[in-house]
């Protein structure tokens, strides 16, 4: 049954409703529809310049309509009066193929062939800091190992609650809040769902944050490593594959407690790990967190070769049980649409070619990575990954006109980067 919008506006005294979808580079974008006008706006869409925002457009192209989705539809709790709708994007009567919730509905449709069901959990880390950017927002916060600490955790319970709490009154199953490994940085956890499902709640909640801290007078940055010295923001994905109501991982008897579907799949991921960074690492600054030293804790939590294992957390895939495994590679400025397509795409490929995914290593890879010759390693920068990706017949072939149209953005965003002078680069060459 098609959800009246109207209707749910009404009922609930709602008088606005954003209208939101999300672009290549992961930024929200939206427009305030009054509820009167809301009916119309579900039949037809918003109407939008796509060259304003970043998607592969230019000014003559014709109007892009963002066409709402009822079933991502909540109301703010925060701001009761107002709703939020996720929309896939529409021009000339057809999907935007290159609009990220557009591509991740192709990879789901292409798995539903299959009698395949991705489902998906996110752990998205997050800082609270200042409203100017520069330092985290509790000066008492300075443990050097400051992971779930308690004080820490109660002197932002305020934010933090008021977030769960929000969590909770949508129906999320909202089940545990912490202190993350950095000074400043937290984590909550919702229960894992469909994937369509979990990208809007991505999105959602990714604005819910910032709006709360805003709220509160702070500031909240998914950045991936704000701070040289801490550890930086990851978005671990945990990942099940569902047939008929039934977890497709599970195999009790399978020595790995994996069916060979799931390894096939974590092969499909191993395969295609540099490709997928350019999705999953998107920004320059994501390299700070891979391929970054120790951090003041000790650790950066964060993998920097391509590698799998069982409960061991210094590796990029981790299986801590059979029914599922999670992928650490992502961190907080991923697009919560193109991690789960790209994913799946580079999944179901692991599936049709039944890719091995090499042994499963249960080593400290910090400490113990050199012992393993010929281990793939993750891309240094930006732009090894966006080479890789240029060169993976397997993710250009499954996301189609998304890929050139992503390349070409993310190339002018490291060419801006590489005519950045930097003082660093004052520092030690201007005497050269």
């Amino acid at each position: 049954m098609t959800i009246d919008l109207a209707k749910v506006a009404a009922d609930n005294g709602i008088r606005y409703v954003l209208i939101s979808y999300t672009d290549l580079f992961g930024n929200q974008r939206a427009k305030l529809v009054p509820a009167c006008s809301i009916g119309t706006m579900q039949k037809n869409g918003a109407g939008f310049a796509g060259f304003a925002t970043w998607l592969d457009m230019s000014p003559a192209d014709p109007d892009l309509f963002a066409l709402p989705d009822p079933s991502s539809f909540h109301q703010l709790p925060w701001k009761p009066d107002v709703g939020w709708v996720a929309a896939d994007l529409w021009m000339d009567g057809k999907p935007v193929e290159h609009g990220p919730r557009n591509a991740l509905k192709r990879q789901i449709a292409r798995a539903a062939e299959q009698g395949l069901q991705m489902k998906t959990g996110v752990e998205c880390e997050f800082f609270l800091i200042s409203p100017d950017g520069t330092t985290i927002g509790d000066a008492a916060d300075t443990q050097v190992k400051p992971c779930y600490d308690q004080q820490a955790l109660m002197r932002r319970y305020d934010i933090i609650s008021e977030i769960c709490d929000s969590m909770l009154s949508v129906g999320w199953h909202a089940y545990q809040n912490d202190h993350e490994d950095a000074n400043g940085q937290f984590e909550m956890n919702w229960h894992y769902d469909d994937a369509l499902v979990t990208a809007d709640r991505h999105a959602f909640f990714k604005f819910m944050v910032k709006s709360i801290a805003e709220r509160h007078g702070m500031r909240a940055t998914f950045m991936p490593k704000p701070f040289a010295n801490l550890t930086g923001n990851g978005c671990h994905m945990h990942v099940s594959m569902w047939r008929a109501g039934q977890n497709a991982f599970e195999d009790a008897g399978a020595p790995q407690g994996l069916s060979p579907l799931a390894l096939n799949m974590i092969g499909g991921l191993i395969h295609s790990a540099d490709a997928l960074a350019a999705f999953l690492n998107p920004t320059v600054n994501s390299y700070k967190r891979i391929n970054a030293p120790r951090t003041v804790s000790g650790a950066t939590w964060a993998p920097n070769s391509v590698t799998w294992t069982g409960n061991n957390r210094t590796h990029m895939i981790r299986v801590p049980e059979g029914d599922r495994f999670e992928l650490r590679l992502a961190d907080g400025a991923v697009n919560p649409y193109l991690m789960p397509a790209a994913v799946l795409a580079a999944g179901l490929d692991g599936m049709a070619q039944a890719r091995d995914p090499g042994p499963r290593l249960d080593i400290n890879m910090y400490t113990d990575g050199h012992t393993v010759p010929n281990t793939k390693k993750l891309p240094l920068n930006l732009l090894d990954a966006l080479r890789a990706l240029e060169g993976s017949s397997v993710l250009r072939e499954a996301l189609g006109s998304l890929v050139p149209a992503y390349l070409k953005l993310k190339h002018v965003e490291w060419n801006d980067y590489a005519r950045h002078l930097t003082q660093w680069e004052r520092d030690t060459t201007l005497d050269c």
